[in-house]
């Protein structure tokens, strides 16, 4: 995984800002989604903006470093949302934005389906990356990765942490390994699977390299959680030959790059492999290779505009489904990345195209995204290194759009349902005008509250309700006429039943 070029810098100052729904329109959102076509429509656009490029007008409609009253420590940009149509799938969207410019915060995030965080986690000094839900001992859980980013690769740990955001398991990679970013996904055998990478000397004169160059041995293990007992580790090395890889050689030469680990339909595992442009079934016992799909060996036959190139986040559905996402992205490949379903017939070594999902953007995601097939028959989809999330119907409609904030991406993306538990206390804080108090309250990573009310008094000790209102994004404000010295805040549920108290503060 390689992070994208330098986004394009700020339009001519000499051209006024246009208004987010000015842009908008201009942008072809106002009839469902960013359009090449509806982006530069006549030249109106180009003449009001100053900007030649789509990227440069979309980068200007991206929301700004949230500063909220009662937390100004949390500062993770949301989401602006472009396109939100129809019925969508239930639960919130899983980012963790990262690659943003120096000073600004990166971290985990769960946002709404306006754009609005529910929780934020920056971590200074860290990227995360594959914050998603998954099951252990059978309850929901977060997890993510956490870490540095060295040579394409992470150099880090796993994290599995509870409703309440508290991590309850820190897990290593074994044999002296650094966990990798690209994949953590717990087993319903009580394991986990991931990756990891070790730096080799060998001979890649074959491959037009030195005779003592340096290669990335891409390593994935499955870890016992219980016991932290290793029960596989498997090597690129071992089993993929280099001159399948398609990356031009060079130093510290990442001839496979493993970006994702399935379990597939009858227990054996799927591989999927960016820079052979395969996805390997390898037998869980053995970790010999059972079959590749695309690369230069191809055990499958493609029909219907199926294959793919530099693809990311392969995953079994069945025995006979698999998506992933189609990079096409550098050095070379088609101009677009899509969403792939793919029908895979493994007695007749076939493998044909179901659906294909493409922005209305011809987006080419050089790096990193993600397909997830969600329960209704929807797919959703991180476009990676291109910083955008989309939802689509079964049939292809575009239903929901969005983009990160300016310079952020994130590895992937997902939809799923999630019930957190604030952290701590709900925050709050307070301002008296000549004849009025407004109240901002929030809860980091309540996903319960549905309603504010405030408690407000001259004294500390007798505070009565005074405001109330329905929650409204990260954080609410709620305003009462009179001069109280003294306010508090409470959190309801949809049923009206009290959840939490914040603090009394002093107005």
């Amino acid at each position: 995984m390689r992070n994208p070029a330098a986004p394009h810098g700020d339009a001519d100052a000499s051209h006024r800002q246009l208004t987010r729904r000015e842009l908008l329109v201009a942008a072809g959102a106002a009839a469902g989604a960013f359009t090449l076509a509806g982006a530069f429509a006549g030249d109106t656009l180009i003449a009001r903006t100053g900007v030649p490029a789509l990227n440069e007008v979309l980068s200007r409609i991206a929301p700004a470093d949230p500063r909220f009253h009662s937390r100004p420590d949390l500062r993770i940009p949301g989401l602006s949302v472009a396109t939100a149509s129809g019925t969508l799938a239930p639960g919130p969207i899983l980012l963790a934005p990262y690659n943003a410019p120096a000073g600004q915060q990166v971290g985990a995030l769960i946002i709404d389906d306006s754009g609005e965080p529910f929780w934020e986690q920056p971590l200074a000094g860290l990227v995360t990356t594959n914050l998603r839900v998954q099951r252990h001992h059978r309850r929901a859980v977060l997890t993510w990765w956490e870490g540095v980013i060295e040579d394409g690769h992470g150099v880090g740990e796993y994290v599995i942490a509870d409703d309440g955001y508290t991590p309850i398991m820190r897990v290593q990679a074994k044999n002296g390994l650094k966990g990798d970013l690209h994949e953590f996904l717990l087993t319903d055998r009580g394991t986990a699977l991931l990756t990891a990478y070790a730096i080799r000397t060998m001979d890649l004169t074959a491959v037009g390299g030195s005779a003592t160059g340096t290669i990335q041995d891409a390593i994935f293990q499955e870890i016992d959680l219980a016991s932290g007992r290793l029960l596989l580790e498997w090597h690129s090395l071992d089993h993929i030959p280099i001159t399948e890889s398609y990356w031009p050689t060079g130093e510290l030469w990442d001839y496979v790059h493993i970006n994702s680990i399935d379990v597939a339909d009858d227990g054996n595992l799927l591989v999927s492999s960016r820079n052979t442009h395969t996805v390997y079934k390898v037998d869980r016992s053995s970790g010999e290779i059972i079959w590749r799909l695309g690369g230069k060996h191809s055990d499958f036959t493609f029909g219907g505009d199926a294959s793919f190139a530099w693809q990311h986040d392969a995953r079994a559905h069945g025995a006979a489904t698999l998506s992933l996402f189609d990079n096409e992205g550098s050095p070379g490949g088609a101009v677009q990345s899509r969403a792939l379903i793919l029908a895979i017939d493994e007695r007749r070594r076939a493998a044909t195209l179901r659906n294909a999902y493409r922005h209305p953007t011809p987006l080419q995601a050089s790096s990193q995204g993600s397909v997830q097939m969600l329960g209704d028959g929807h797919v959703f989809v991180g476009w990676g290194a291109e910083p955008y999330v989309s939802e689509f119907s079964a049939t292809g409609q575009l239903l929901f759009d969005a983009q990160l904030g300016r310079d952020y991406i994130s590895y992937r993306a997902f939809r799923l349902p999630w019930n957190g538990r604030g952290i701590g206390r709900p925050a709050l804080a307070a301002r008296r005008s000549h004849s009025h108090v407004t109240v901002w309250a929030s809860w980091n990573g309540d996903t319960r509250t549905q309603f504010w009310v405030v408690l407000a008094g001259e004294r500390a000790s007798a505070l009565t309700p005074a405001a109330a209102g329905s929650r409204s994004g990260f954080e609410t404000a709620l305003t009462f006429p009179g001069s109280a010295r003294h306010v508090a805040v409470r959190a309801l549920d949809a049923n009206g039943q009290t959840l939490a108290h914040s603090q009394t503060i002093t107005v």
